[in-house]
């Protein structure tokens, strides 16, 4: 009987099964639940207007603040590493390959930790430049530019030499030719990247709790904590959670309209 069936027929009873299925799914979740007790641990107005406007005008203004001091030096560093990873002297090389896979290894959580004890202990009496956001923006940066120096450098080798042997020829040097022309078209390739980057780095800007902050200086993840555990509810998390995707969701937007662009380019 099945192999009577048009691959077309086939298809559709495929995806009919697979909408019952999801259909099936919310309903047992709809019906299963207990929607009184959620919204009392997670949906509390009265609670959630107490929020306003610390999460907005503190905690979110100092998870953006971290988010773009660490993106702007993860990007400058992974740019160095980039051309090192691409340099014809191999202790460049050497030494970019290695602190590419230990960064990328590592865990974010760890390299936070470092920035927070082992730089204090390894060089006494120095003060990391900004305090607290001076730390963040060394540890996120260390931890995206290892990521973004690939990328950078996926960029860099997808411009085509052809371009590279014009500006010569035009008599620009190596170093300039590189800054001048292939940097530049290099970016535009890898912006979407970038800007994806960008998403992740605000999600772990969380991390900065293990810090040790002030008041004034916690971000959403730190600040929702915080008041959930003074008011033995759940609701500030929640309502962090919003925030972040306030930012997240466009950005991720953003991302895929600059992917589709990139396409439609080649």
């Amino acid at each position: 009987m099945t192999s009577r069936l048009t691959r077309r027929q086939r298809r559709r009873i495929s995806q009919g099964v697979q909408y019952a299925v999801f259909v099936a799914v919310l309903v047992v979740i709809g019906v299963r639940a207990d929607w009184d007790r959620l919204q009392n641990q997670f949906a509390q107005q009265d609670l959630a207007s107490q929020l306003f406007p610390d999460i907005i005008t503190m905690a979110l203004r100092n998870t953006v603040v971290y988010t773009v001091s660490g993106f702007v030096f993860g990007l400058v560093l992974g740019l160095v590493i980039a051309l090192m990873r691409l340099s014809s002297v191999a202790p460049y090389r050497w030494v970019a390959s290695v602190y590419i896979e230990i960064f990328r290894g590592l865990p974010a959580l760890l390299i936070f930790i470092f920035v927070g004890v082992a730089v204090p202990l390894a060089f006494p009496g120095t003060e990391i430049p900004g305090g607290t956001y001076g730390k963040v923006a060394l540890g996120l940066g260390l931890v995206a530019a290892a990521y973004m120096a690939e990328t950078i450098r996926a960029g860099i080798q997808a411009v085509p030499k052809g371009q590279m042997e014009a500006a010569r020829s035009l008599g620009f040097s190596h170093a300039r030719a590189m800054v001048s022309v292939v940097i530049p078209q290099a970016f535009r390739i890898v912006i979407p990247p970038l800007t994806n980057e960008l998403v992740l780095l605000f999600k772990d800007s969380s991390l900065v709790l293990f810090l040790g902050v002030t008041l004034q200086e916690r971000e959403l993840t730190k600040f929702g904590r915080d008041l959930a555990s003074q008011t033995a509810n759940s609701t500030p998390i929640l309502v962090a959670g919003l925030c972040y995707l306030l930012v997240t969701v466009p950005l991720s937007i953003v991302v895929r309209r600059l992917e589709a662009r990139a396409d439609k380019a080649r």
